[in-house]
């Protein structure tokens, strides 16, 4: 049988990472040291199961971070409820993603963090766990996790498919696009983003026959019960808020947090008792950010430190994983960054518009900027698009009119529950008429 320019081009993949595995061991070891890995589980991602594997059929969920893990959890959920004889794993690669999940997730799923693309440990997994179907979440397209899979008979579906600009422009380019071609033709299922998004996927060679539509699955993230939270502090922070002129800063990446504290000056001539709430992207800046406010002469109360807020406390840092939720369920007005500064890619807003916050993001939201043109196509008052600059009069327009403020308020939770309506029983149709209903015998 003649070989095809794509099976030649994964040869060469295949060596390249074999003959690299030495060096990506090194390196997920240097970066267990620097706290980028698990202590104790990163053995893990060579593909060492901590966890036995229990009788049945099994199928596994792949995301790489926090945000594709949320997305699939209604669905692993749906899954669990129709299937109840059917095992589930659940991978993520980040460890942030695992200090939040692993207390959201079901308490019969399999969470384990995944392997890393190398031959043998590929191989080594999927021996051991053995699965029916495998679900990606969004763009992890590794070529020996699809190749090891499709040669093992498993079903291949990539959920909230998506890629990046340049993710595209490099999954396309003449010496790649064999390869890309070759793991396209390994999926039976493709369940895009966007239209956009589709028309991507079919550009990549990926067959139209395998390409379905459903929504957007980061609006369903809401539609799952989150842990039982700790009434407490819940209303600990009810009480400590009261009666407070707010705004919450979400997902701060560095540099966005000197806009904010500007945004808060400017704000504070007109509410001198304005609180901001600032939580940071990654917590561990939480420090960093702190104490950049203490020398600005503010008055810092830090989450990770146990702070209360106090009448003169005028910034507080919510540095700790997994509370964004529900700081926004106890705001009213919630900034999405991830979004002002140029290159960024924007962050989830359904999250907010789902507790019923005022929103607003910055310009830079890329693929989210399908999710905003359909909230504002449904209500323009849903979300807002703001830049640094114009940050300050768009704060002071909700925070200056009660009514005003309600009707973002209400337009964005509308919004939300209009795409969210109805989106994990389509997939579940999908992915039962492509997947399961096909693999219940293996």
């Amino acid at each position: 049988m003649a070989t095809g320019p794509g099976e030649i081009l994964y040869r060469i993949y295949r060596v390249m990472t074999f003959c690299l595995s030495p060096l990506l061991h090194l390196n997920l070891r240097w970066r267990k040291r620097r706290g980028l890995e698990h202590p104790i589980r990163w053995g893990e991602r060579l593909g060492r199961p901590s966890l036995p594997r229990p009788p049945g059929p099994l199928v596994w969920f792949h995301a790489v971070s926090l945000g594709e893990g949320l997305a699939a959890i209604p669905v692993i959920k749906c899954c669990l409820e129709r299937m109840p004889d059917v095992n589930v794993l659940m991978t993520t690669t980040t460890t942030s993603a695992f200090e939040v999940i692993k207390n959201l997730l079901p308490s019969d799923v399999i969470y384990q963090f995944s392997p890393l693309d190398i031959p043998h440990v590929i191989e080594a997994f999927l021996c051991y766990w053995s699965p029916t179907a495998i679900i990606l979440m969004e763009s992890e397209l590794w070529p020996n996790l699809v190749m090891c899979a499709a040669k093992n008979g498993i079903a291949l579906a990539l959920l909230n498919a998506r890629m990046s600009r340049k993710s595209y422009q490099k999954w396309s380019l003449p010496g790649i696009h064999p390869l890309t071609s070759l793991l396209m033709s390994k999926f039976v299922l493709i369940v895009p983003l966007s239209t956009t998004q589709g028309i991507n996927f079919q550009l990549l060679q990926a067959s139209p026959f395998v390409i379905s539509f459903c929504g957007d699955l980061k609006y369903a993230v809401d539609n799952f019960d989150t842990v039982e939270r700790d009434h407490r502090v819940l209303d600990a922070l009810k009480v400590q808020l009261a009666e407070r002129k707010m705004w919450l800063a979400a997902s701060i990446h560095r540099g966005e947090d000197k806009v904010m504290i500007e945004v808060h000056k400017e704000l504070q001539k007109i509410y001198p008792d304005i609180l901001t709430i600032i939580v940071p992207r990654h917590p561990q800046y939480g420090q960093e950010i702190s104490l950049g406010l203490q020398k600005e002469h503010l008055t810092v109360a830090v989450r990770s430190r146990n702070d209360s807020i106090m009448t003169e406390t005028n910034i507080y840092v919510v540095d700790t994983l997994g509370e964004l939720r529900m700081f926004y369920s106890l705001t009213p007005i919630a900034v999405v960054g991830g979004s002002f500064v140029p290159g960024s890619a924007g962050h989830n807003i359904t999250e907010a518009a789902a507790a019923g916050c005022a929103v607003l993001t910055g310009p830079y939201i890329g693929h989210f900027s399908n999710m905003a043109n359909q909230m504002q196509h449904l209500n323009p008052f849903s979300v807002r698009q703001v830049s640094s600059d114009g940050l300050v009069e768009a704060l002071k327009v909700l925070l200056g009119d009660d009514s005003v403020l309600e009707a973002h308020r209400v337009a964005a939770r509308q919004a939300h529950q209009a795409l969210s309506h109805g989106i994990i029983d389509n997939l579940w149709h999908l992915l039962a008429m492509n997947i399961f209903d096909k693999t219940r015998g293996k």
